[in-house]
């Protein structure tokens, strides 16, 4: 990890070693507020599993083209999505303020985005994946490893003068997230 222009960058491509805690729908397309109940509900139902069985164990690779997932030698577990998210499509990505070895992206499944999505409508395109990583270092890494590929992609749009949509990184501490939600839920 380096300080690039006084932002954490992460020399790509990186590959963790995580732990498929799921997917849900996502209310929203970037900001903690809608990572926070999908995450929960994840790690709920990985608490619950039946003794003996595993979440599945995956290879989370980052390069400045997105985020390609496969499946570890040792994964014994047949629940879970492997494939190859173009960083276009993923909109959000955060290290958890509770479980702060979960993270977190939002990935935007159609691209016809409407106004209504945008607020938060029901029918949002919207779904969250979350991993376990090996430590809160490792999910702080990959986040900044995440938040790097945005910024070389961003590099390429701007020379390409093309138009994307938003995307976000929030490389704040767990503790400044969680302060920050805490404020806007008594705010509410």
């Amino acid at each position: 990890m380096s300080i690039e222009g006084g932002q954490e960058t992460v020399r790509l491509p990186a590959t963790f070693g995580v732990k498929f805690l799921g997917k849900r729908e996502a209310r929203g397309l970037w900001g903690i507020k809608y990572t926070r109940k999908p995450v929960d509900e994840m790690v709920a139902l990985a608490k619950n599993l039946k003794p003996g069985t595993s979440l599945p164990h995956l290879h989370f690779k980052v390069d400045s083209t997105g985020v390609t997932i496969s499946e570890m030698p040792d994964n014994r577990s047949r629940d879970f999505e492997t494939g190859f998210y173009p960083v276009d499509i993923i909109s959000y990505g955060v290290q958890d303020v509770v479980y702060t070895r979960v993270f977190s992206m939002i990935v935007v499944r159609d691209t016809t985005i409407t106004p209504s999505a945008l607020m938060g409508d029901s029918t949002a395109p919207f779904e969250c994946y979350a991993y376990v990583c090996d430590s809160r270092q490792s999910a702080r890494t990959l986040t900044i490893a995440l938040a790097t590929a945005f910024q070389e992609f961003s590099k390429t749009v701007k020379n390409q003068k093309t138009k994307h949509k938003r995307i976000a990184i929030d490389l704040r501490t767990p503790e400044q997230m969680a302060a920050e939600y805490e404020d806007q839920e008594t705010e509410a």
